[in-house]
């Protein structure tokens, strides 16, 4: 196939995998928070590739790092380091509580090393039988086997055969139900600072604190996945550092390269030393290409400009929402932390969730679901006012076509 054959959404259908089912829209071209595709049509981009593209579009100072490190040393095995994987790990240590900092290349695959390190570090301190993982309902983790199966969503992790022991699932916020399942041989508990894909719910300041206390109670390691949440999405640098609560390991994706596929996971000396040598790889973390990006866009977002207007953008959009919603009366709550924002569907459009995504699709304007009741919004950090101004008018477009139909 040359790269002159015209390629459809039809040709999807022929040649990949049916675990998606993408839209028909094909975008071709991006810059900042504006995306066009193949007839030329533009969007406003509320999506931001579900928290990745922090930055927009073909940000200035990650086109210059790619072209950069492109003209440099691309991929070396981890027989070797590189520069900026090195440079990289230490701005990560620098600007947060961990040590130590292991490269990968999704959150999948970082969640997948924290996981396997919590074990690896109670095997080794505690014994065999410290070997209970908890998570959340609702919470999610990754689509490997383990993290799908420590995910709260049995939806997921259903239908793949036996799946991997001693994870058990408390409900979020409710600290009864964590006490209840937690032991001394509970070895880990991971959560996210603020739940994703399980509807943008935040934790109480009581039930998060107490996460803490029951792990340091039992001797058990806390683990935030922040491969959402992470890289000034809340508006801060890492989520955790807004609860008062720092964790043992936390994990970073997404946001980190803004685009480009990386993940990493952090920790203190002390856990870290557990992961010995040979006892975990990843044939692509810490690759020099990735590195490079990710170092780029690491250093424009952890500014107080950026991190500061993330509170202001969220501020400014949650009001015009709720402008929206006094019209339209659809929204049942509007919350979120920072440029992660979910507007939860009244009883009369529950379910339609989808709907109004592809109501907004029509009119110029990419969003997100999160469930079927929940529209998602995570939008570049550095978004300008004119583009939200003008995706929100789109938006409020859209939600009068399904209202008035």
């Amino acid at each position: 196939m040359s790269n002159t054959q015209t390629v459809d959404r039809k040709l999807f259908d022929d040649v990949m995998v049916p675990n998606y089912s993408p839209s028909s829209v094909i975008p071709v071209r991006g810059e900042g928070s504006r995306v066009w595709d193949q007839q030329d049509r533009e969007y406003i981009d509320f999506a931001g590739g579900i928290a990745v593209n922090c930055l927009g579009h073909c940000h200035p100072a990650l086109v210059s790092a790619l072209k950069e490190q492109g003209d440099k040393i691309w991929h070396l095995s981890n027989v070797m380091t590189n520069e900026p994987a090195l440079r990289l790990a230490k701005k990560l240590v620098d600007n947060t509580f961990a040590d130590k900092v292991y490269f990968a290349n999704s959150g999948a695959e970082s969640n997948e090393a924290a996981l396997k390190l919590a074990r690896r570090w109670a095997l080794d301190v505690h014994g065999e039988h410290k070997s209970q993982i908890i998570s959340f309902k609702q919470g999610f983790h990754g689509r490997t086997f383990f993290t799908v199966t420590v995910g709260g969503q049995a939806a997921y992790s259903d239908g793949f055969g036996p799946k991997p022991g001693a994870i058990d699932h408390a409900e979020f916020n409710n600290l009864e139900s964590l006490q209840a399942l937690i032991s001394d041989n509970t070895c880990a508990v991971m959560m996210e600072p603020i739940q994703g894909e399980g509807g943008i719910v935040s934790p109480t300041p009581e039930f998060i604190k107490g996460v803490r206390e029951l792990c340091d109670k039992h001797s058990a390691l806390l683990i935030f996945d922040e491969v959402q949440s992470g890289v000034g999405r809340t508006g801060e640098l890492y989520a955790y550092m807004q609860h008062g609560v720092t964790p043992d390991i936390l994990t970073t994706a997404k946001a980190l390269g803004g685009g480009f596929p990386i993940g990493a996971m952090l920790t203190t000396a002390e856990i870290a030393k557990h992961l010995k040598i040979g006892t975990h790889g990843s044939t692509y973390g810490g690759n020099a290409l990735a590195c490079a990006v990710a170092e780029a866009a690491f250093d424009t977002v952890n500014t107080p400009e950026v991190l500061g207007g993330v509170k202001e953008k969220e501020a400014f959009i949650k009001a015009e929402l709720a402008k929206i919603n006094d019209k339209y009366n659809v929204f049942k709550d509007i919350r979120g932390e920072g440029l992660l924002i979910g507007a939860e569907l009244t009883e009369e459009y529950k379910g339609r969730a989808k709907d109004f995504l592809n109501a907004a699709m029509e009119q110029g304007v990419m969003t997100l679901v999160a469930g079927a009741n929940i529209i998602r919004f995570t939008p570049s950090l550095v978004i300008p006012q004119e583009d939200i101004e003008l995706g929100l008018a789109r938006f409020e477009k859209a939600v009068a076509s399904l209202v008035n139909a």
